[in-house]
Parts: C-alpha cells; structure tokens; sequence
C-alpha cells in the first residue's frame, strides 16, 4: 500500500461496492492506525470514508465521531476528485452540516469537475461557517475573477486570505498578480512588495516582480545590485523575465552616463549587458536580436567619435523581423525592438527604411486593434502567470496604442506618442514598454538622440 491514503481508499471502495463495509472500514482503520503509529497527519477523507461506510451499517452515532475527526483533521494537501468521494462528502454534509471543511472539500471537488456554481456556492457556505480558514478565501478569489468577473470581490477574498495567514508567499504572490491585473499601480505595488521583503526573497517569481517595479521607477542601479546577489532558478513560463531585466536595467544606466556625459563608463555598462551572468541562471537564446542594446552602444561609440564601431553596432540593431506582431510568447520578438531598428536606419543615414520600420508600427496597431485574440491550443511557457485569466482582446489593443505609439515617437510626432502611451497606461498601468518609451519623449543622449553619423 505504500501508506498512501489513497491506495487505502481505493481497495477500501472495492469492497464497498461488493457490499463489504465492514471489511472496507478495516481497511481504513489500518491506514489511521499505521500513520498515527509513524506520526504521520491523516487524511481527513480516511476519517470521512469510515464515517460513511459506519452508516452503511447501521452505526450512526460511531459514523458521526469520524465525521467529526475528519472536520478536525489537516486539511493539506487534500484534494478530492473521485466521484465516490462527491458521495461520501454529501452523506458528511447531510449528517454534519456544521462542517466547513466538508464544504471546501465539496468546492474543491466542483471547480475540478467544471461544475463552477456548485464550487462557489460550497465555499461560500465553507467561508460562512468558519471565514478563518485562508485556502477557502484564496479558491473563491480565483473563482469571482474567472468565473464571475467580479474583480473587487476577488480582491477582497484575496486579501482576507493572505492576512490570515501572511507567512503564505505563494498567496502573496498571486495576490500581486491580482493586483497587476485590476490595475494597481506601480507605485503601489511596489510599496505592498516593500512591507513584505521577507516574502518576496522566497520566491524568484515575486522577486523578479520586485526587480522589475523597481526598475520602472528608474532606480537602475539597485535593481542591478539586487540581480547580482541572488542565483536564480529557471521555470516554466518565467524563461526570459529575469534577463529581459538584466538588460533593461543596463541599458538604463548607459542611458543616464550617456546623458551625463560619460560616455566612456556609459559604453563599459552596455556592453556588460551583452552577456548574462552567470547567476540569473539561464544563457541567451540562439537568434536573440536585442537591437535596443546594440542601439545605445551604437549611441556611445558615436559619441566617443569612434564612427566605425557605431556603424557596426547600428548596423546590428536593424537586424531582425521587420513585421510587427502580437507577441505572446517568452521568444517572441518584443514589437519595440522594430522602433530601434527604425532608430538604428535614421542614425545611418536610411531615412526611407527608419520611416518605413515606424510607419509599420502604426499601420499594424490600427490594423489589428479589433482582433479577437484566443491562445493556440499547443501554447506552452506563456510570458505571464496564468492562475487569473487575461483578457486577451483588451491586451491587445494596449499592445496595439504601444505599437502606434512608437511609430510616432519615431516619426518626431511626440504629442500623438504621448497620446498612445497614455491610453496603454490607461488600460494596463504596469505595461512596462510604455512607461519606458513615455520617459524617451523628453529625454536626449548627450546631443546624440537625433540625426545621423556624420
């Protein structure tokens, strides 16, 4: 049997089913007596299984002290998903109708069987009879967000769940990510993340989301130092966040020498970025085109008068797709990195291919800002955390406004790039690429911004 409950539980219905309740509860009664021998925690669904098959026999007073040891038991990592379990915890409910667990567990079973309402309407009932219990107010915040569009009721149990038990990083996290979706600002976020940093160093996802904010408010340096004293770990579906990071927080930095003038220390930042440390824990894909990078250390070569090393770095940065895309996934070519091709075109000279990359930009934002966008069925290491459900249409008509607005910037029309990059913040406060490029309209390089080589 493995002291697995579940084997016990399995081989115990098999004998139900031929009638045998009495041969089924021994075998129960053999798992509780073998992991409280071991001192291992005990499954409530044992206690709830031998409760059930002592009404079988007649027994409902002994089936109600086990209906009670199974309300009282650990409730981690139960998760029950068997339609024999879907009886045995309706004859609980109907025998012990105090039991708040036998709801969550009854929820549980519904979301997991697509029966949504049933769910909800459980762990309301669960939460009704006992609100202290955290993972009840967690499950039904990802319920009224995705099945109810109901965001601030999400919110509310969310945030109940986690100041009931604020050691839980993983709620935490998630309820980050909540925050992300219904629009809480940077600002915001970031001060929430600062009051549990404790939380955030356990996880490399919350801390990548630290680095991240951190960034956007322009401290560069920090998010750098904060990168190179932790090792990180890859997993699916966080592929790229930490280097994109990496190389935004360089390229900040050259920026700001650049700006001050030195150009020298400038180049020495930028050309960091071109390798990853070691520590972030993954290397750079075969094909990467980061023209953003090579731009800017094109921009500082320039600007130390080194002419030929600035075209070759220009000439870098026009590499890649020049057709715009909605990109979804982690290796995906980022849209902006066609804006910096056009740059790229305009320092050498090519003014008819920046025009056209920029020009590219705003056709395809006003071409596809209509689309209805659905995921492909095959769609794996999707770039963002998927617990709360995108609206994949309002996405991409912010993603559609930051193409236009780029195509603007490029083209010198700064009043209508403004007016782009405003309503992607106003659908998505935290868009990263917005906020970023919102800044480039009053910044310049040192006198480098504009015109080309000489």
């Amino acid at each position: 049997m493995r002291g697995s409950a579940k084997n016990y539980l399995a081989l115990s219905v098999d004998y139900a089913e031929a009638g045998m309740y009495a041969e089924a509860t021994e075998i129960l009664q053999r798992a509780v007596e073998e992991k409280s021998r071991k001192g291992r925690s005990i499954s409530p669904m044992l206690y709830y299984y031998i409760g059930w098959y002592m009404e079988k026999l007649n027994n409902p007073e002994l089936a109600m002290q086990y209906y009670e040891k199974g309300a009282l038991a650990c409730p981690d990592y139960c998760f029950p998903n068997k339609l024999h379990d879907l009886l045995v915890l309706k004859g609980v409910i109907k025998a012990n109708p105090w039991d708040s667990k036998a709801y969550y567990y009854l929820g549980n079973l519904w979301y997991d069987k697509k029966q949504y309402a049933e769910a909800i309407e459980c762990w309301e009932k669960s939460r009704e009879l006992d609100d202290t219990f955290p993972a009840v107010h967690r499950n039904l915040s990802l319920a009224y967000y995705n099945k109810l569009n109901a965001p601030e009721k999400a919110r509310e149990s969310l945030e109940k769940a986690f100041e009931l038990d604020k050691k839980d990083a993983r709620v935490f996290f998630e309820l980050d990510q909540l925050y992300k979706k219904i629009g809480v600002s940077p600002s915001e976020r970031l001060k929430n993340l600062e009051r549990h940093l404790n939380l955030v160093g356990e996880r490399d996802d919350l801390y990548v989301e630290y680095i991240t904010l951190i960034n956007m408010r322009g401290d560069y340096e920090r998010a750098k130092a904060l990168m190179m004293n932790r090792k990180f770990h890859p997993w699916e579906g966080g592929e790229g966040k930490i280097t994109k990071q990496y190389v935004f927080a360089n390229i900040g930095m050259g920026k700001k020498l650049l700006a001050e003038g030195k150009y020298r220390a400038a180049l020495e930042v930028l050309k960091e970025a071109e390798t990853y440390p070691h520590n972030l824990g993954e290397g750079k894909l075969i094909g990467t085109k980061e023209n953003h990078l090579n731009y800017y250390i094109g921009c500082a070569y320039e600007a130390l008068g080194d002419y030929e090393k600035a075209r070759e770095y220009y000439r870098k940065a026009t590499e890649g797709q020049d057709e715009p895309a909605n990109a979804m996934f982690y290796n995906d070519q980022p849209p902006e990195m066609i804006f910096y091709q056009g740059l790229a075109f305009a320092r050498l000279g090519e003014t008819d291919k920046a025009k056209g990359r920029f020009n590219k930009l705003i056709s395809y934002g006003e071409k596809h800002i209509f689309d209805d966008v659905k995921i492909d069925y095959f769609a794996v290491s999707l770039p963002d955390f998927l617990v709360f459900d995108q609206d994949l249409n309002k996405q991409n008509v912010a993603h559609c406004h930051f193409l236009i607005g780029l195509g603007y910037l490029g083209l010198g029309n700064h009043a209508k790039a403004r007016e782009e990059f405003e309503k992607v913040l106003a659908l998505d406060p935290n868009h990263m690429g917005a906020v970023m490029h919102m800044q480039m309209l009053s910044e310049e390089f040192g006198g480098k911004g504009t015109g080309s080589l000489p």
